[in-house]
């Protein structure tokens, strides 16, 4: 069982360098272990909905087991620091939103990151949407205009005709359409 230091060294490792980014997803990930009693997710049972597309990221997919590719990563970009933990065994969940930091050097702000407990830079709050489905396999279809295959859910009708996400536009009227 690896120790704080060596798991913080993996995620330096899997990212690339250290960061305060980094650090952020890293307590966040530590702080949601210690709430709801997981460790390392080897299938979809731990689930991260993150709200940003920072480096924290790579810190939860470390040390949580959490990937896109398993289907128990998903980004809900709102561009704020903040992350929901799913337990899918118990039903618990937490969403992390971080606080306000200290204004200070970046490399002191790093540190002073890594040294709270987690609590301490995180609000703590429940999720204010459930538990995400489980991933599910979806048939693949032909593009009618470029010919590549995508993901049924992916494909959208224009002119009658089966289309990707890259041969459609959408109809907006000139306003953007939000999920």
């Amino acid at each position: 069982m690896e120790n704080e230091s060596q798991l913080w060294e993996k995620c330096i490792n899997f990212h690339g360098h250290s960061c305060g980014g980094l650090a952020i997803g890293f307590k966040a990930a530590q702080l949601a272990k210690n709430l709801l009693k997981i460790s390392f997710s080897e299938d979809e049972d731990i689930v991260c909905v993150t709200e940003n597309d920072a480096c924290g990221v790579d810190a939860v997919q470390v040390v949580l087991g959490c990937s896109v590719g398993k289907g128990n990563l998903i980004f809900r970009n709102r561009g704020k620091q903040a992350f929901s933990f799913f337990n899918r065994k118990t039903g618990e969940a937490v969403r992390l939103v971080l606080k306000d930091l200290p204004e200070i050097e970046r490399e002191k702000k790093k540190e002073y990151i890594l040294q709270s407990n987690g609590s301490d830079i995180f609000e703590i709050k429940k999720p204010s949407y459930p538990l995400p489905e489980k991933a599910r396999i979806f048939s693949s279809v032909v593009c009618e205009e470029c010919g590549e295959k995508a993901a049924e859910p992916m494909i959208r009708l224009k002119d009658g005709k089966k289309v990707c996400l890259d041969c459609y536009k959408p109809y907006t009227r000139g306003f953007e359409v939000s999920s």
